[in-house]
């Protein structure tokens, strides 16, 4: 291997006598990336549902990472495109081109995809009763580290996305969000408060020269310096205020507006933050988060995805059930839509809808039940009743009703699921060529 530069100084590598490095081609490159992404899915299996373990992973250097909850959403994600691909290695085994997979892959996707436009609830909530949204945050929280402090978690995250959403155009900015961590404490004294700033303060990104800084302390004017950018911008936006370069520009059409401003020491350490409090306008929010250092950082992840879940139900308010009862039904529709496609891809459509137990199972799996027994009499049970809301009962409360349970998903969380796993899968397909790296 040799190191060059182009015309622009910009370095390249040059990789010598490269028919000699490893190279997997055709049916033996798909089939190592199939193993590849199977790995990566029985990893995170058992991650799945309010039952799943965590994960840790240790670098070579000996720093130890722990990735304790990866998401609901994203887990999904991994688990159903692992069964994909274990399907698709089947099909690549009994001949069948890749790329007519992948078809197939796309065609079931569409139809699960619709099906779950067929089985959804509307979800009812408003500025006034918020308790509809708290459940559906508390679901996603259920299968975190913080759920202890779900409902309260839940709230946390519920009131600010009202305050900032803009219901007419059913939208949410969570660029107007800002989730702060501090260590000392506990999870129970988490909160948010809405960022303003008062007109007799300034609040400068950089320091000031010595100059300025005469004139401030002549004028008993208080000011803040080493403000990070975005939260300069979103005190702006709080306070109705325009950020100006310098003090010759400022006007009074360009003060924000505030009511109170104050300084709070945070935790074990004594560090110190500002308070912005009663605003001009409150769509700029801070969230935080105290505790020791990992249960910050997870809060601070776990609340995100809270934010996110809220915010989707904003945008579009139609659910459907979870604990496994969506992946069952499309599974359902699928296998029957697969008897109308005469073609090879027919294959692929079928292998899909068993790939779709895979979530069912995953979370059987995880809370200690039999999974093929499970899945098959909830399996069952939708096809005699009818009842799309048939799930796995992961908390073991006595019925798989998952309507009962208040157990569901927004359905563009779901949809995109689905979307997701089969972009990432057909990706994976159509790779016909990997020269190793560690070969170079």
């Amino acid at each position: 291997m040799a190191l060059a530069f182009d015309e622009f100084g910009r370095p390249f590598i040059i990789i010598k006598e490269q028919e000699q490095k490893t190279r997997l081609r055709g049916v033996d490159a798909q089939k190592s990336n199939i193993s590849t992404g199977k790995a990566v899915a029985r990893i995170l299996c058992t991650s799945l549902g309010p039952k799943g373990m965590d994960k840790m992973l240790q670098s070579p250097d000996g720093d130890v990472t722990s990735r304790l909850r990866i998401g609901d959403g994203t887990t999904g994600v991994v688990v159903m495109a692992g069964a994909l691909l274990e399907q698709a290695e089947k099909l690549l085994e009994r001949g069948i081109h890749p790329i007519r997979i992948a078809e197939g892959y796309e065609m079931a996707s569409r139809i699960a995809v619709d099906h779950l436009e067929c089985i959804v609830q509307k979800f009812e909530f408003g500025v006034t009763n918020i308790e509809p949204l708290i459940q559906m945050c508390m679901t996603t929280l259920s299968s975190k580290i913080v759920n202890r402090c779900k409902r309260s978690l839940a709230e946390i995250a519920v009131k600010p996305v009202l305050a900032v959403a803009d219901l007419e155009r059913k939208d949410v900015n969570l660029d107007l969000f800002k989730v702060e961590g501090k260590v000392g404490g506990n999870n129970q004294n988490v909160k948010f408060v809405l960022e303003d700033v008062g007109a007799n303060l300034v609040i400068c990104q950089w320091g000031f020269y010595d100059e300025a800084n005469h004139l401030l302390m002549h004028r008993n004017l208080p000011a803040v310096r080493w403000v990070g950018g975005v939260e300069l911008e979103l005190i702006a936006i709080a306070t109705g205020g325009r950020i100006v370069p310098r003090f010759q520009e400022l006007t009074p059409e360009k003060l924000g507006k505030a009511g109170l401003v104050r300084e709070k020491s945070f935790g074990t350490t004594k560090d110190r933050m500002i308070y912005i409090e009663h605003c001009a306008n409150s769509r700029a929010v801070t969230i935080m988060v105290v505790g020791n250092k990992m249960m910050v950082e997870e809060t601070k992840r776990s609340i995100h995805d809270a934010l996110c879940v809220a915010r989707n139900l904003i945008r579009n308010n139609y659910i459907v059930y979870d604990g496994g009862s969506a992946e069952i039904s499309c599974s359902i529709a699928v296998e029957a839509a697969a008897d109308k496609f005469p073609g090879v891809e027919q294959y692929a459509i079928r292998a899909f809808a068993d790939a779709l137990d895979a979530i069912p199972m995953a979370l059987a799996e995880n809370s200690g039940l039999q999974p093929i027994e499970t899945l098959s009499a909830v399996k069952s049970h939708q096809i005699k009743e009818n009842n799309p809301c048939r799930g796995i009962d992961c908390n073991n409360t006595g019925t798989n009703d998952t309507h009962e349970q208040n157990v569901f998903e927004a359905l563009i969380g779901k949809q995109q699921q689905v979307l997701l796993a089969t972009q990432v899968v057909k990706m994976i397909l159509k790779i016909d060529d990997v020269i190793s790296p560690s070969e170079y």
